[in-house]
């Protein structure tokens, strides 16, 4: 029996996952109308704007969406004639880490879901393919069809699928073209079956046949949660290392570079730095730990727990590490923190580094110019109050300033501190910036960056990350040996 051949796609959800997804899908399959609705009418406003300028930045983004856009791509706030019209359904809204109640810090909020799936139910009058598309806790398909089932008007019919997004932001474009895999889950009924070959038919418009891997519905689940948890993990592996190498004299870049040609472990996530932000790594291992504590499996969920923990060490001893250089006090002084956003080419600020850093800062009473080129000044304050629930934004606001460039962003500090890779920053006029610097100039490169060798020719003090010369038997050592050139 041939797939059924879909024809209109929702997406409920215009953010970082649905927004590219869909308009990529809009692309490649120009015979299938793609409508994204969000109840957020300025973002939906932003996405259809005239000037293009889309709510999210995305390299490539904004081409495929002036290709489309009115063609067969459509961006609305009307959830209930899209719900109507569709014939397959993604979800694809926020499932944040609970802040209150019963698994707070830990388990996934899945209110939206709950709520898009309850909509889905009282407007849907014909049959429809549900595809979870949000990161979910395992077995949050069974709740959704529960929903749906209880709710559904007589001969119309639900099938769910789990379809779980593994795009890398400032990459997703990329990643969508040519993904790695497309994964699929279905109940393994015939009707399951099915509706899973009904959406591989969609994708198999551009993505070839052996990259489309369809399995059961918990273990779609389970994938994607587990695919994230690895990849931090090995951050957050050689992260540890970095400690090592920092008492040592062990060069870390060295060490990484070493280790990632044995072909078992390969290169790729094996570059230390300052931590690992994003809407996904510790979200989705906080929630492999709340499930693991949920099934009685304490151990599991301790192995996991100490990925973040060692994550939030490295940003913690970054800091200290700035402190401990600048002669062991920055009150009063002044840090340039070079990029805001978690991650380069994305505007995306959700569990940067940055901001906490920045707060660390602002704690120690210093005073703070940022500036990164994609993230906007009211992120960066809701941010900000966010993470200093003790300061008043007037407060925040006497110690922060937001700049237009790196170059004004050092104006007469002390230090500057490398926290987003953004490409530009190996372009900065470094001689013009340690001009207008205070000296000693120092410069703490949180993602081994920049050529430390050149900037330690122009004058300044270099960090290159975590590994520092000195020896592992003196503190004195290591004081000494504060400023002299790095291997």
């Amino acid at each position: 029996m041939a797939p059924l051949k879909i024809t209109k796609i929702l997406c409920i959800g215009a953010g970082y996952v649905g927004g590219p997804t869909c308009a990529v899908i809009a692309l490649k399959c120009p015979h299938i109308t793609v409508t994204i609705v969000d109840l957020n009418q300025a973002r939906i406003d932003a996405w259809n704007s005239p000037d293009f300028n889309l709510p999210i930045y995305e390299p490539g983004l904004e081409d495929v969406v002036r290709q489309c856009r009115g063609r067969n791509l459509f961006f609305s706030t009307d959830v209930d004639k899209g719900i109507r019209e569709a014939e397959l359904i993604f979800v694809s809204v926020n499932t944040p880490t609970k802040k209150s109640g019963v698994g707070a810090g830990f388990a996934a909020d899945l209110n939206y879901v709950e709520l898009a799936t309850r909509q889905i139910a009282a407007v849907a009058t014909t049959s429809k393919i549900v595809v979870e598309k949000s990161t979910v806790p395992c077995r949050t398909a069974e709740s959704m069809r529960t929903i749906l089932e209880a709710n559904s008007k007589p001969n119309c019919r639900f099938d769910i699928l789990s379809n779980p997004e593994f795009l890398a932001e400032g990459t997703a474009i990329a990643d969508l073209f040519q993904p790695d895999r497309v994964l699929i889950g279905s109940l393994q009924t015939r009707e399951g079956k099915d509706a899973c070959a009904a959406l591989a038919n969609v994708y198999s418009n551009w993505v070839p046949e052996n990259k489309i891997l369809t399995v059961g519905l918990w273990s779609s689940e389970l994938s994607k949660l587990a695919a994230n948890a690895m990849l931090a993990q090995r951050i957050s592996s050689v992260n540890a290392l970095s400690a090592i190498c920092e008492a040592t004299g062990a060069n870390i870049d060295e060490v990484a570079h070493a280790v990632g040609y044995d072909s078992r472990v390969g290169p790729k996530f094996l570059k230390a730095s300052v931590g690992f932000g994003g809407s996904c790594f510790q979200k989705d291992i906080l929630n492999l730990v709340y499930l693991s504590e949920s099934l009685h499996l304490p151990e599991v969920a301790a192995y996991w727990r100490q990925v973040v923990e060692m994550n939030e060490y490295q940003k913690r001893r970054f800091s200290k590490r700035v402190v401990d250089t600048l002669f062991n006090t920055i009150t009063g002084k002044h840090i340039a923190v070079l990029g805001f956003a978690f991650k380069a080419d994305t505007g995306d600020t959700r569990e940067s580094a940055s901001i906490t850093l920045i707060r660390d800062f602002l704690s120690e009473r210093a005073f703070v110019n940022i500036y990164d080129p994609k993230v906007i000044e009211s992120q960066i304050w809701l941010d900000l109050s966010e993470a200093c629930p003790n300061m008043s934004l007037e407060s925040i606001k006497k110690q922060v300033k937001i700049c237009n460039s790196a170059v004004e962003a050092a104006l007469n500090t002390e230090a500057i501190v490398i926290a987003t890779e953004w490409k530009e920053f190996k372009a900065v006029a470094w001689t013009e910036v340690y001009e207008h610097m205070k000296k000693p100039a120092f410069v703490f490169d949180g993602r081994l960056l920049v050529d430390a060798d050149e900037l330690t020719k122009i004058g300044f003090k270099v960090y290159p990350s975590f590994f520092f010369f000195g020896s592992v038997h003196s503190q004195f050592d290591k004081v000494a040996t504060i400023g002299r050139p790095t291997a």
